[in-house]
Parts: structure tokens; sequence; C-alpha cells
């Protein structure tokens, strides 16, 4: 919701709600939420901290905030062909996601119900029931998505190494994979190590799997 904004001393524009939850974000992606504090926050728009507090209630009120303001450039499901609008919906979360590192633990971990993303769940709900699935379908399907994008995306994001590693740490693995034992594991190590596969994973290929199976399912609804 925007809230009307206020004016200042000298006449500049004042606080809003969404102003605030903008530089929330801005700060979140320079220094991670342990580097947000509503201190920090408030000098970073040259106000005193207690003004924030005519617009957000508290920390926690500014971290839906922020959730909202990033689900803003998520994929709203259409009424066309189910299977592109969850691919869509699903690329662009991953999309966001990566360019917010801090956002997909802070979804996967609060309960989030403001009007963006309950018109997200909806629109998503919607496409999935004119595609014939039931209600439950519906639901299994929309949480096997988002397992799947913010799975993906917290994992890609705290994974050890980068993608020009993943080749030495291989061959730096070997020696604690001994092929009598653990052959399979050894082979695949050696396939990275030798750079005859990448090792990297993609998040279109599970996103794939999952619409291909999902599109097999008989309908209920």
């Amino acid at each position: 919701m925007v809230e009307k904004s206020i004016k200042k001393p000298g006449g500049r524009s004042g606080l809003s709600a969404d102003k605030i939850f903008a530089a929330a974000v801005r700060l979140a992606d320079e220094s991670g939420l342990e580097g947000l504090s509503m201190r920090r926050l408030a000098q970073t728009l040259g106000v005193e901290a207690m003004s924030l507090y005519n617009h957000v209630k508290n920390k926690d009120a500014l971290l839906d905030g922020m959730i909202e303001e990033v689900a803003t450039g998520f994929h709203r499901a259409g009424s066309g062909d189910w299977q592109a609008e969850m691919r869509q919906r699903a690329l662009s979360a991953h999309e966001v996601l990566t360019a917010h590192p801090w956002a997909s633990a802070l979804l996967v971990s609060r309960v989030t119900a403001g009007p963006v993303m309950l018109t997200y769940a909806d629109a998503t709900l919607g496409c999935l029931r004119g595609a014939g699935f039931s209600w439950a379908q519906a639901d299994r399907i929309w949480n096997a998505l988002d397992s799947h994008i913010y799975g993906f995306t917290l994992l890609e994001q705290n994974f050890p190494f980068n993608e020009d590693e993943y080749a030495p740490a291989a061959r730096a693995y070997l020696p604690m994979i001994p092929a009598d034992v653990l052959p399979n594991l050894r082979a695949l190590t050696v396939e990275v190590a030798e750079e005859r596969h990448a090792g990297r994973q993609e998040f279109t290929f599970g996103l794939d799997l999952l619409l291909g199976a999902m599109a097999r399912l008989p309908r209920e609804g």
C-alpha cells in the first residue's frame, strides 16, 4: 500500500513507505540483511531513525515491505498456456531473486501476506485451475515449482565454488574418492576434473523436468 508523502521543512518531498522499502532493498543488496538496520537506513535517506516509524511500524514490517518491493518483478501468470505461464513465472522469480541475494532466504522464512504476494499467488492458482487442475493439484504444483525456484536459487548463491573452480576442485577431491569404494562418484568426479562435464547445474533443466511431469498428471478438477 502506498502511503501519502509528507513535506519536510524547506519544501523537500518527505518520506513514504514506498521510498523506505526501495531504499531498504538497495541497502540489503549492498550489505546483506545483516547490514540493514533502521538507523543505517535512516542515514541513507538523510532523516532521523524515528522518522521511519511514521511510515513503517517496526523491523518486521520493513522486511515484509521489502519482499513486496522485490516481488513486483515476479511474472503474474495469465490465462494463456499454463506451462508457458508457469515457466515464465519461474524464470522471472529466479532472475529477480538472483539480483537480490538476500531475498530467497527471507521469503522462505516468513509468512508474507502483502497485496503483491497475494495477487501473485492468486494468479498462479487461477492459471492452474484454468488448465483443469483440481485445487489440491494446483496447490501441489505451485509448491513444487516454488521449492525448485527457492531451493535452486539458495543453492546457487551459497555453493562454495565458482564455475571456473569446478575442475580444479574436482582434481583436488580425487584422492579422497577411492575407485574401489566409490566407483560411481569417482567416475563422475573424473569427468569434471578432466573437463568433459562442466558440472554446472541449470535452473531450466529441473524446471522443464517438473513441468513435463506435471503435464502428464490426469486432471482431477
